[in-house]
């Protein structure tokens, strides 16, 4: 699976200032899609939490290598102490005398203690640290693949949200169409009732649906705002600079692979599942942390340390020193825990069985989702085929309402009625195109292969 940050979800090398020149340039260019997404990954808030997650990889991948280098500790000590010693039943002996027995003492009651040391070891031999060791490499796989379907979410919302604005833009611009047709109905049929050609009824009728249609472009026009402010706020981009490209004419479903194709690259590259196997192969080292021979552990170590005495005492002055030097080998074995190794690999059993149980769910629910996705784009072509027929079907009745209106055969409701199905067809049909070109985006990232590609192809079905 390309990963997202691979050079393919890089901004193009000439899109940071060949976007600025074009938006500053006095006729402003409309945007595709693809700089629609470049200025919202720069700007975005939900960019700057991908990168966070992001970073933390590094941190997981050098905890890892630290597991097995050598650690050096040092350590020092100084205070006020006093100490008194009586041995009793010694031997001495002095030059080339016999030994004897004896006694010595020794007092510091007002003395100056110093101790320092320093310590190096090296772990050998740690089953726990070599789970603990595959399992910060696997955290830190989690938070790439984290990383990676976060990234993927904001892109498909993204794109949604050029569709959103897109789609209550010409809703609104088709209302206006809309409400300025009535408008002039409503003027025609207050001219004629004056002549007495209609009824009152077609003046009242025609009336209330203007008002209908006020109401409805009114509320539209806040539709337009709304998305309008959120792709601004994403994309940091002023109000006269977010110009859209409009969809084309007609609209094409790129070839699909076959379902078997799909579910297989769903069980290999979805970034959901693929970010659950990461987490169960945590579970599983978690585990082996707390088996029966995970605390066994055999280091090398080597030690030097001083320890210093001096004041005085019963005796008068004193003072003592010693040091200590070491080099070998510390073996440590867990003989019993008081149940906490148990407790501890039990409770890794149910995390284990859980984070299974929830890959085999990602699994399922991801591959239900592509299937459905595989099949809504398989009978996209024949969908949209169907429903720009029925567009320019009601734009034709539309056609001959109006002739039938001005020659008498059709009444003003009627007139009313067929503006109302043409429009509401051509806002079906193009809102159509948008869920089938999201459909094919979600595919994309279901089977682990949405890319700056995927832009680029999305881009073609944009009108130039």
């Amino acid at each position: 699976m390309p990963s997202l940050r691979s050079p393919l979800f890089k901004p193009r090398p000439l899109s940071g200032w060949v976007l600025s020149a074009v938006l500053a340039s006095p006729s402003v260019q409309a945007l595709d899609v693809l700089q629609t997404w470049e200025q919202a990954r720069a700007h975005d808030p939900q960019m700057q939490v991908v990168a966070a997650t992001r970073s933390s990889v590094q941190a997981f991948e050098a905890q890892a290598q630290a597991l097995w280098r050598p650690v050096l500790m040092g350590s020092a000590t100084v205070g006020a102490m006093s100490a008194d010693t009586s041995t009793n039943g010694a031997q001495f002996a002095v030059g080339g005398q016999a030994p004897s027995l004896g006694s010595f003492a020794t007092s510091a009651s007002a003395a100056t203690s110093t101790r320092w040391s320093m310590q190096a070891k090296q772990p050998l031999y740690s089953p726990e640290r070599q789970a603990q060791q595959a399992q910060l490499n696997s955290a830190a796989g989690v938070a790439e693949l984290r990383a990676d379907l976060a990234q993927q979410q904001f892109m498909l919302l993204t794109v949604q949200r050029y569709f959103n604005l897109l789609l209550a833009e010409r809703q609104q611009q088709v209302l206006r169409q809309q409400y300025a047709a009535v408008s002039r109905a409503l003027t025609e049929a207050k001219d004629r009732f004056a002549l007495g050609n209609l009824p009152v009824t077609d003046t009242h009728e025609a009336s209330a649906r203007a008002a209908g249609l006020q109401a409805q472009w009114l509320a539209a026009d806040n539709d337009v705002q709304v998305a309008r402010r959120v792709l601004m706020d994403s994309t940091r981009l002023s109000s006269d600079a977010l110009k859209l490209q409009a969809l084309k004419a007609e609209v094409a479903v790129s070839a699909l692979p076959s379902l078997d194709q799909v579910t297989a690259q769903v069980q290999q590259a979805n970034t959901g599942v693929l970010l659950k196997k990461a987490q169960q192969d945590v579970a599983r080292q978690e585990l082996k942390k707390h088996q029966r021979s995970g605390g066994v552990t055999l280091d090398l170590v080597a030690s030097v340390g001083r320890d210093r005495l001096s004041g005085d005492g019963d005796f008068g002055a004193s003072s003592s020193k010693q040091s200590q030097q070491m080099v070998g080998l510390s073996l440590n074995v867990p003989l019993y825990t008081g149940g906490w190794r148990s407790a501890k690999l039990q409770e890794a059993m149910g995390a284990l069985a859980q984070a299974q149980a929830e890959l085999d769910l990602a699994l399922q629910q991801t591959q239900s989702q592509a299937q459905s996705v595989w099949l809504a784009l398989q009978s996209g072509p024949a969908r949209l085929s169907a429903m720009q027929a029925a567009w320019k079907a009601s734009a034709a009745r539309l056609d001959a309402t109006r002739l039938g209106r001005q020659v008498g055969d059709r009444t003003t409701l009627e007139l009313l009625q067929a503006e109302n199905d043409a429009a509401q067809a051509e806002l079906s049909w193009l809102r159509a195109q948008s869920e089938v070109l999201m459909a094919r985006l979600q595919l994309d990232a279901l089977t682990g292969s949405l890319t700056l590609q995927s832009l680029q192809t999305l881009n073609a079905q944009l009108a130039p």
